[in-house]
């Protein structure tokens, strides 16, 4: 449901409820993340989508202006969260003031999940706003699985871990990206929100088989997938930029998990030179026929 503030003041957690468009995306739907160059088109036409997703720390704070384009856009469509600063990886304590926030948000929007990085973010005070590597070890990987569950206990809903585009390897790492990430769902009792463009990137920057990753996914673990688009360097590695259309590689390998898990919900991710609302839209329908 939408949620809606009873009186003036700004306090983000004093709300009541309204009827909106509530929290249920269905299995196989197909949706967009939502981008503020895209709000004249959504406001004007109302297209047909079937779920956004938002990035959790643009909705977080006080500002009126984000919560009221968001309101407007929880009128017509459900959303889903993804984040990109909760660093489950970082050696600091989790940062409980930022839970709150982010449940607040989950029951602002009733959206039936949230996400976010499988990486740290945060050492020594101070937030580095980028999503950073670690080795993949057992210790780690129970490390991260137990803050994991903690974060999706503490929210009350399913929590999905985005695996990373990696562009550096660790000498410490004892198993694969994808026995890492294995690992840490098994543990952790958490989903997967599994990129299959940073599949590649990472799968063309290491020299593996990314048809081996996606053959190792649970796919009844799997919340959705996203799909991007990458930028290719003159030395043939691949930077995941998303901004450009998405490949056909990826369009490929979206076909192929595809067939492995018999359906899964898919995201379309654009973040820079960010073409009309139409055009992603078009360009969000071709999962359709990558299926």
């Amino acid at each position: 449901m939408i949620m809606r503030r009873t009186d003036a003041g700004t306090q983000p957690d004093v709300l009541a409820p309204v009827a909106g468009a509530g929290g249920r995306i269905a299995p196989h739907a197909v949706g967009i993340g939502l981008r503020i160059p895209h709000y004249r088109a959504l406001f004007s036409e109302w297209p047909e989508v079937e779920f956004f997703e938002i990035i959790s720390e643009n909705f977080m704070g006080d500002a009126e202006l984000p919560r009221r384009n968001l309101e407007r856009v929880l009128s017509r469509y459900p959303v889903v969260l993804h984040g990109v600063s909760l660093g489950i990886a970082s050696a600091a304590p989790l940062d409980y003031a930022y839970l709150r926030r982010l449940k607040r948000l989950l029951e602002f929007t009733d959206a039936p999940y949230a996400s976010d990085h499988l990486c740290w973010t945060v050492a020594h005070g101070i937030q580095h706003h980028d999503l950073l590597p670690f080795p993949h070890t057992e210790e780690n990987a129970r490390y991260v699985a137990e803050r994991a569950a903690i974060v999706q206990d503490f929210l009350g809903r399913p929590f999905g871990l985005e695996n990373l585009s990696s562009y550096v390897a660790f000498r410490g790492s004892e198993m694969s990206e994808w026995e890492f990430y294995n690992r840490v769902i098994e543990l952790s009792g958490c989903s997967y929100m599994l990129d299959i463009n940073n599949v590649f990137v990472s799968a063309v920057n290491h020299g593996f088989d990314p048809r081996a990753y996606l053959d190792s996914i649970r796919w009844g673990k799997v919340l959705q997938c996203h799909i991007a688009g990458h930028r290719r360097r003159a030395d043939g590695s691949i930077l995941d930029t998303h901004d450009e259309p998405v490949a056909l590689d990826v369009w490929e390998l979206h076909r192929h998990a595809w067939n492995l898990s018999g359906g899964f919900r898919t995201l379309l991710e654009r973040d820079d030179k960010i073409p009309a609302f139409a055009e992603v839209r078009a360009e969000a329908a071709l999962a359709r026929s990558y299926r």
